[in-house]
């Protein structure tokens, strides 16, 4: 069962003279009165009562009042909690006859159920984290964001080096008549100078060619005058005939080769190289390009199976409301973070993380609901019963949603007009230490 405030007499504490409520056991009572009338007062009464003396009002005692400040609070499993006397001193009243004090309240009461604010005003940040901590996989996601972000800085700096990569390869120049290969001009000049020497062969074999010619005919010359060595000569002359006869052959056999080509080519070896070299570097350019790419849909498919598992571990989590979540280490509820939910959502959101920190307290204090409009008041109320939690408000207003309220320093229940016709004479009659 979880515990809830059954009534509470409050005298002499801050603004309040003497408050008398028996709130409703589920959905929302409201305290509701001018400023300055001592509804706060009553919220810091019963903070102080539950919570112990970190919650004490710095100057708790109502000014005027020579009485010393009394609070009495019945909770529903007949507990009953007081403080009075000069200290204030803690009183727990256990109906079983048990010793009872502070640490029996600390078992059951949640401290951010009486500091509300405590929580509505930490960062969105805190806020994530008290969920994930109560639902119990805050350590498992937040490895999975850390992986999560390193993952996306990977891929984030990979996708930016592919993007440079494919436009500097884009931007270099191409040359579909270039070699794949830098050319070389030491071999092209090497080979220059071996058709250059065979040439050089074919001319000294041309030279012999002419000298043999020009051999022959002194020889048919001598041939005619000197008839006495013709027999000799003849011999020679046969010999030298078949020599002219053979080299004939050769030389018509010969071809030079042309060194033209090689010649533009050793004059143009550095231009071509250059267009080899920009070719290199954009097939370079792509082939790096097309790796980071690669790397990239990696990545991205690894942010994808992390994000996954995150979506995973918070749908499987044990979570205070449907529809509430972590994203991005924020809370979310219906897919809005705090600052863009509505005033309902977000004490909606608070109370339900609240009673899911300690589900044996089943009320909450909250103070100023004077920003809620009425319809937000009631669906909000409405929330409450449903989930069978109390909660006492206050309000600046004096309206019908008001189920009491306060008056320099003393309760009514709202819409009772002889009582407050009769309030002045009730203060009168009003006797300190009695309600």
């Amino acid at each position: 069962m979880s515990m809830k405030i059954n009534k509470f007499e409050i005298e002499n504490v801050k603004r309040v003279k003497a408050v008398k409520v028996e709130p409703s056991d589920k959905g929302l009572t409201i305290i509701g009165g001018n400023n300055n009338q001592g509804k706060t007062s009553v919220l810091d009464s019963i903070a102080w009562a539950l919570g112990g003396n970190r919650y004490r009002p710095s100057d708790p005692n109502r000014k005027g009042s020579v009485t010393p400040p009394n609070i009495h609070l019945t909770l529903n499993n007949g507990l009953v909690v007081e403080r009075k006397g000069k200290n204030s001193t803690l009183k727990v009243i256990d109906p079983n006859g048990q010793k009872a004090g502070q640490d029996l309240l600390n078992s059951f009461v949640e401290e951010l159920a009486i500091d509300l604010p405590k929580f509505m005003e930490s960062s969105s940040k805190e806020k994530a984290n008290t969920l994930l901590q109560i639902i119990g996989i805050g350590s498992q996601l937040v490895e999975l964001e850390q992986k999560e972000n390193e993952v996306y800085g990977k891929r984030h700096t990979i996708g930016q080096i592919a993007d440079q990569k494919k436009k500097f390869a884009k931007e270099q120049v191409f040359y579909p008549d270039a070699p794949k290969e830098l050319v070389s001009a030491s071999t092209l000049i090497q080979k220059q100078q071996e058709i250059l020497a065979r040439n050089g062969e074919n001319q000294r074999k041309r030279e012999q060619l002419k000298q043999l010619e020009v051999r022959s005919q002194q020889e048919l010359d001598q041939l005619t005058l000197l008839e006495k060595q013709l027999a000799d000569l003849k011999v020679i002359h046969e010999k030298t005939v078949s020599d002219v006869t053979i080299a004939k052959k050769s030389a018509l056999e010969l071809r030079d080769e042309s060194t033209d080509e090689l010649e533009k080519n050793i004059e143009s070896v550095d231009e071509i190289n250059r267009k080899v070299r920009a070719n290199l570097d954009k097939d370079k350019a792509e082939t790096d390009a097309s790796e980071y790419i690669k790397q990239y849909e990696a990545l991205s498919t690894e942010l994808e199976d992390t994000r996954e598992a995150k979506s995973k571990l918070l749908d499987n989590a044990d979570l205070p409301l449907p529809e509430l979540s972590v994203v991005d280490g924020e809370l979310t509820y219906k897919g809005q973070k705090w600052d863009n939910m509505s005033s309902s959502d977000q004490l909606k959101v608070s109370t339900a993380i609240v009673r899911k920190l300690k589900p044996d307290c089943g009320f909450v204090l909250i103070d100023k609901l004077e920003q809620m409009d009425l319809d937000s008041l009631k669906e909000f109320g409405q929330w409450l019963e449903q989930e069978d939690l109390q909660a006492i408000a206050t309000r600046v207003s004096t309206g019908d949603e008001c189920s009491i309220i306060i008056e320099d320093g003393y309760s009514h229940a709202n819409g009772d007009d002889q009582v407050k016709a009769e309030l002045p004479a009730a203060q009168l009659s009003w006797k300190e230490g009695e309600f």
